[in-house]
């Protein structure tokens, strides 16, 4: 007939599906196991590295921060300037009996450096107990007495500048308000400055008060160094600074020659002995083609002022 079909292999077309489907069951299967395999490989690393962290840190703490062995017992200062040791260890904060590698060394350096009197510091460990500090501390080389209300009335509020023009307050706490007359006199006062930029612990960013700290720092080295007294820097005036010694000198100095004007200094001051002129009034080393200099006295030579010892300049030792 015309419209007869053919007969079908139904069986064979049956094996057929079945075995595509054994198939695609067989490659799911593998892929779980695949998938399973991954996990257990990848949970299994993740903890045994933390099984090893925590016995790591465990051993850690038995070993090391929990060991007395490494206990702080001692606590070596040393300083090369004033500031007794004892107070330098109350400063750092130090624990007696604590953990010296846990140490945290940049707290017990920043501890140290926030006192305005103190410049650097160096924090080490020396196994198995001992913590070195060495300490190096601002030298003051002038003062600023700013005045204030007192109980007795006027009193003056003293700061310490060092030759940078950081700013700091007198070690002795009972030395920070004294009178006008009980200024340290080893320390020339700076004169002009206003006190609105004394602020502890900050540096004061002064083309004139560098000028003064310059010369102070350059008289110490300078051939009048022990012939003259420095007593006070006056910054007040433009351009120039001016000394006042406690022989009753005035000395104007233009800031950018200062070692040429002690010089020529030096030499009125000679000249004045030679004639027999007196101690020194008031002597311009400002002006370049003369010395204007006038004299306090035309005869008899006043002996000098005997010189004070400067214990805030001899100080420095090795540490």
């Amino acid at each position: 007939m015309w419209f007869k079909s053919e007969p079908r292999n139904r069986r064979l077309h049956r094996g057929h599906v079945l075995d595509v489907k054994v198939r695609s069951d067989q490659a799911r299967a593998t892929r779980t196991r695949l998938v399973a395999v991954a996990f257990a490989v990848t949970f299994g690393t993740v903890f045994g590295l933390y099984l090893l962290w925590r016995t790591g840190e465990w051993a850690l703490d038995k070993v090391i921060y929990e060991n007395s062995t490494f206990a702080i017992q001692n606590v070596d200062v040393q300083t090369d300037g004033v500031i007794p040791p004892e107070q330098l260890r109350r400063w750092a904060n130090v624990r007696p009996g604590a953990n010296l590698i846990a140490l945290d060394q940049a707290s017990v350096r920043r501890n140290l450096e926030l006192v305005p009197a103190i410049e650097f510091v160096s924090v080490e460990r020396l196994l198995p107990c001992t913590l070195k500090i060495r300490v190096k501390e601002r030298i003051p080389v002038a003062q600023v007495g700013v005045p204030v209300d007192g109980s007795g009335g006027i009193a003056l509020a003293v700061f310490q500048l060092d030759r940078h023009g950081f700013v700091m307050r007198p070690l002795d706490p009972g030395r920070r308000v004294v009178s006008p007359s009980q200024l340290d006199v080893r320390l020339p006062e700076i004169k002009g400055l206003s006190p609105l930029v004394l602020q502890p612990g900050q540096r004061v960013d002064s083309v004139p008060l560098a000028a003064a700290l310059a010369l102070v720092t350059e008289f110490d080295r300078s051939p009048m160094a022990t012939l003259a007294d420095l007593r006070s820097v006056d910054i007040s005036q433009p351009g120039v600074v001016i000394a006042r010694t406690a022989q009753g000198g005035e000395i104007t100095f233009a800031p950018d020659h200062l070692a040429q004007e002690f010089a020529r200094w030096r030499g009125v001051y000679d000249y004045g002995r030679q004639m027999n002129k007196g101690e020194i009034a008031t002597l311009d080393l400002a002006v370049t083609n003369n010395i204007p200099v006038r004299w306090a006295a035309a005869g008899g030579l006043s002996a000098p002022a005997p010189m004070k010892s400067n214990p805030a300049k001899i100080r420095r030792k090795n540490v």
